[in-house]
């Protein structure tokens, strides 16, 4: 029960901290695909908590379905490449052991699952912070292919 009060804890964290929580990007396409993550990461943390593998399957694979529209990538950098990969093997990972029926194989991948998206949002503001002007007119060099 610690656990699941754990990760409750943590999701919550990242709603709030979500760098795509802001008022500019409401109407976008980027932001309702992360409210869609992040609706169907609640379903998925709710499976976790009633252990209702059918729920937690369906949810970790429309996790993948989001990650894999164009909305999505953000940058199209290595990096970023790198954390939607290991994305993408958290929540397969989350399917294996949701077969296995193994909560706590589930619960950890689904941890798996948050780092991810805690590495790659920090990632996001990051790039997002040094590109926006310093002092006056002026912009930092580091530019990243969008």
């Amino acid at each position: 029960m610690k656990k699941i009060g754990l990760v409750t804890a943590f999701v919550a964290g990242l709603v709030l901290c979500s760098p795509w929580n802001t008022h500019a990007q409401q109407g976008s396409g980027l932001a309702k695909l992360m409210n869609e993550k992040l609706n169907n990461s609640k379903k998925l943390l709710e499976g976790i908590a009633l252990a209702d593998y059918n729920r937690i399957s369906n949810s970790a694979e429309e996790l993948i379905q989001i990650s894999r529209k164009a909305e999505w990538f953000v940058f199209k950098t290595p990096k970023f490449e790198l954390y939607t990969n290991e994305f993408r093997r958290a929540a397969e990972n989350i399917i294996s052991k949701s077969k296995e029926k193994s909560i706590d194989g589930v619960t950890l991948a689904y941890f798996e699952l948050t780092m991810s998206c805690v590495r790659c949002h920090q990632y996001v503001r990051e790039v997002r912070e040094a590109r926006l002007p310093s002092h006056g007119a002026e912009f930092v060099a580091f530019q990243v292919k969008e």
